[in-house]
């Protein structure tokens, strides 16, 4: 398995029959403004085609504005292109599911949304506060409302055409199952961390057996140092195989069958997270036997990402 694959042309078909989503995605998740513009652009030179945004990220109409761009200069097609964005916690209530879709496809300037995930399993208490905390400091949760309730209102977004897949974020697998269970329609993707040192093994044989892409977020370890890039095996790999130690990472997320996002914000380090190839078998299986186990989000039990800076 030593030859090399195209990742602009490698894509997983979603369950509910409406495409397919690109292997390798951009995650937005960029503080900064101008960062996030050209970052973007520069993801999008690179030959990404799959964006990840979240209402969560306060940068939707930035990620807009940088695909507005590149559409109208005529480069990429709208068709061309796969679109994430993510239902934050405040709006778990089912009424309150609709306006916030509507509100991220104006911010992104687009029609409609290829995928939208719940972006936790927690509710918060509903307002325009995103991270509504007590006089203590404590998240004030929302007990009023299930996460099924959520999952209905989010399937009539697909049954009115302006979404054509929802699914998932940060959640576990027992979680996931009585949603699948209940399902009218059933998530097409699960977005999970997952990386050498937290591979979710169980979860991702359920959802290869569901038909659910299970989409890594974090697949570099959130760039955390000590962490998978510094990993003993994988440096020792990319020495070997003539890739650095993301590419390696990259590559093994691919060959287990997930899709995956990274955040690059320069355009060589787009370049390299864009230019991966198979990794030798032998390879492969080395990293599948890295036994070190690490959580680095601690988002899947508060509801609470981690690496989102709180204003």
């Amino acid at each position: 398995m030593n030859e090399s694959f195209d990742p602009r042309l490698t894509r997983i078909p979603l369950s509910n029959g409406s495409g397919f989503i690109p292997v390798l995605g951009f995650g937005t998740l960029i503080p900064d403004a101008a960062e996030t513009r050209i970052s973007t652009r520069y993801a999008i030179e690179a030959g990404f085609r799959h964006f990840d945004c979240a209402e969560r990220y306060q940068n939707e109409r930035e990620v807009g504005e940088a695909l507005q761009a590149e559409l109208a200069a005529g480069g990429i097609a709208r068709s061309d292109i796969f679109v994430t964005t993510k239902l934050w916690n405040t709006n778990h209530r089912p009424e309150r599911v609709e306006p916030a879709f509507e509100a991220s496809l104006k911010r992104l300037g687009l029609e409609y949304l290829d995928l939208y995930l719940i972006h936790t399993p927690f509710a918060f208490q509903p307002g325009d506060e995103q991270d509504p905390r007590d006089e203590n400091g404590n998240v004030l949760y929302d007990h009023g409302v299930t996460l099924l309730d959520t999952w209905r209102a989010m399937e009539s977004l697909v049954d009115r055409g302006r979404c054509r897949a929802i699914g998932l974020s940060d959640i576990t697998l027992n979680e996931l199952l009585p949603i699948y269970e209940s399902a009218r329609i059933k998530p097409a993707v699960v977005q999970v961390e997952a990386h050498p040192y937290l591979p979710e093994t169980e979860l991702l044989d359920f959802c290869r057996e569901k038909g659910i892409v299970l989409l890594a977020f974090a697949p570099l370890g959130h760039g955390v140092r000590p962490g998978p890039l510094d990993d003993g095996v994988v440096s020792a790999i990319a020495a070997r195989v003539g890739k650095t130690p993301a590419q390696v990472l990259l590559a093994w997320a691919v060959q287990r069958g997930t899709a995956l996002l990274t955040t690059p914000k320069t355009a060589a380090r787009a370049k390299e997270n864009f230019n991966i190839s198979v990794l030798p078998e032998d390879a492969f299986d080395e990293i599948n036997r890295i036994e070190t186990r690490q959580r680095l989000n601690p988002v899947v039990t508060t509801g609470v990402p981690g690496f989102i800076a709180r204003g």
